[in-house]
């Protein structure tokens, strides 16, 4: 192994540790990744210009392999405005409010609608779409306002958000990271979903019910809080919405049917939902705005557009350094690396499998670790790239079990980070249920932590 390759794989792994350490201390690891990629090419390379043009096509490629991740989310955003703004989520969720009897159905009814919802549309624009029909409901069924906003956050930034199955953004940044393809992650992660969803979802239901019981919850909350809401209009007659209401469950419904029927997985899937929901939203502006159609149409296009780069703008940075230490390193780069290399990454794992006894036990709880504190910053997907990279390492060393490493890494990423224990990344479902984000997230502490520790175990024998 040649001087230059060592050197980059020192390199590596100091800025790996700086990013965890920026991430540990919520700072932002945006200008640590930077000097990462171009000190990488200054040592490949010896060529400052080109080393200076490596960063740019480094946040190229990023881009690249993320474009139809931001667009997706982009698209759907800007379509769950337009249900927003014609009213046509009230009507969608309507006969929802009939099943919402008492606290019970009311928090397992909002939860799992919630993580259907957020499947499909994104946890964010899901809370806007749900929060304000059902919460007035459930308030009247007896479910404190904090509860709606637990059972939001738990099933939609948590179980929606951190498996992704429908999207399938997540599970393509981690993947992209690791080396595998995107399937692989997606089966590795349904187990350690459903067992992280359970055990996360029923520890948080008993202990709002133990404190229901004792009086400790307010009913309706009193928090000064907002979030953007597109406000209804009288843009269609009841009958229309209740057409579109039952025809876009229908068009989705049956693009889930066609993924099943023709195998369409990742990227393919993908463009299936978001082409659907891009004619959804050109029929719902031509016959919701009639002759500003047209305008209204590139608007709501341009309100997503600014949603999906401003989640996105954070990660690609991170995710540009990452994409270094696989298969990136040649396209951004160049064809430095020796013939013998196999990638930063897989050489630092095969390094690490003959001078340390790795345990599969230590990797889950590794992968564990990193993945909740790189959620520190409050974002969720700032991270997945650092896990996706270390899941490679660590099952290239024990020689096993790579895509549930990484999908574990994945899950305690986003549920940390994603939006249901720092509290600035609750303000969404805290604002809509007018509850301190701060409360919410004591509230979800001990069922996420609980969760998270279960979620570790399975994962010890499944791989």
């Amino acid at each position: 192994m040649g001087i230059e390759l060592v050197a980059l794989h020192w390199i590596y792994i100091v800025f790996i540790v700086l990013i965890i350490g920026f991430m540990v201390k919520r700072l932002d690891a945006t200008l640590i990744c930077i000097l990462g990629i171009f000190i990488i090419a200054i040592v490949a390379t010896g060529d400052l210009t080109a080393s200076i043009s490596g960063v740019f096509n480094s946040f190229i490629y990023a881009i690249t392999e993320l474009l139809s991740t931001i667009l997706i989310i982009s698209i759907i955003v800007a379509m769950s405005r337009v249900l927003a703004k014609t009213g046509i989520n009230e009507v969608m969720v309507a006969p929802f409010t009939k099943i919402i009897k008492n606290p019970t159905l009311a928090y397992w009814t909002i939860g799992i609608l919630m993580m259907i919802i957020s499947w499909f549309f994104w946890p964010s624009p899901a809370v806007a779409l749900l929060g304000a029909v059902l919460l007035p409901v459930a308030i009247r069924a007896g479910l404190p306002a904090l509860g709606v906003a637990v059972a939001m956050n738990l099933f939609g930034h948590g179980i929606a958000l951190s498996s992704d199955f429908v999207i399938q953004g997540a599970p393509k940044l981690t993947a992209d990271a690791a080396g595998i393809p995107v399937a692989d992650v997606v089966s590795a992660s349904i187990p350690l979903v459903i067992t992280m969803g359970v055990v996360t979802t029923l520890v948080a239901y008993f202990l709002l019910r133990r404190d229901m019981k004792r009086g400790k919850l307010q009913l309706v909350g009193t928090y000064e809080g907002e979030v953007e809401q597109e406000k209804t209009e009288d843009l269609l007659t009841m009958t229309q919405k209740r057409f579109f209401a039952t025809l876009i469950p229908i068009a989705f419904i049956l693009d889930v049917v066609a993924m099943a029927v023709f195998n369409l997985q990742g990227g393919d899937a993908t463009a299936l939902i978001g082409g659907t929901s891009v004619f959804i939203l050109l029929l719902l502006c031509i016959i919701a705005h009639k002759k500003k159609g047209l305008e209204e149409t590139t608007n709501y296009f341009v309100k997503g557009f600014q949603f999906g780069f401003k989640v996105f703008g954070p990660v690609i940075p991170i995710a540009a350094f990452f994409y270094l230490g696989d298969s990136g390193f040649t396209t951004i780069i160049g064809d430095y690396l020796p013939k013998t290399s196999h990638g930063i990454v897989n050489d630092l794992g095969v390094a690490l499998a003959a001078i340390v006894p790795l345990t599969k036990e230590i990797a889950v709880i590794t992968l564990t670790g990193v993945g909740a504190i790189t959620g520190l910053d409050g974002s969720g997907f700032s991270g997945i790239s650092l896990v996706g990279s270390i899941g490679n390492l660590f099952g290239t060393a024990i020689g096993e079990g790579t895509a549930t490493l990484t999908a574990l890494g994945q899950i305690a990423a986003i549920w940390v980070g994603g939006g249901t224990l720092i509290p600035w990344a609750l303000i969404p479902a805290a604002a809509i249920c007018n509850v301190s984000p701060f409360e919410l997230a004591r509230r979800n502490l001990i069922p996420v932590v609980i969760g998270l520790i279960v979620t570790t175990i399975v994962a010890v024998f499944l791989i």
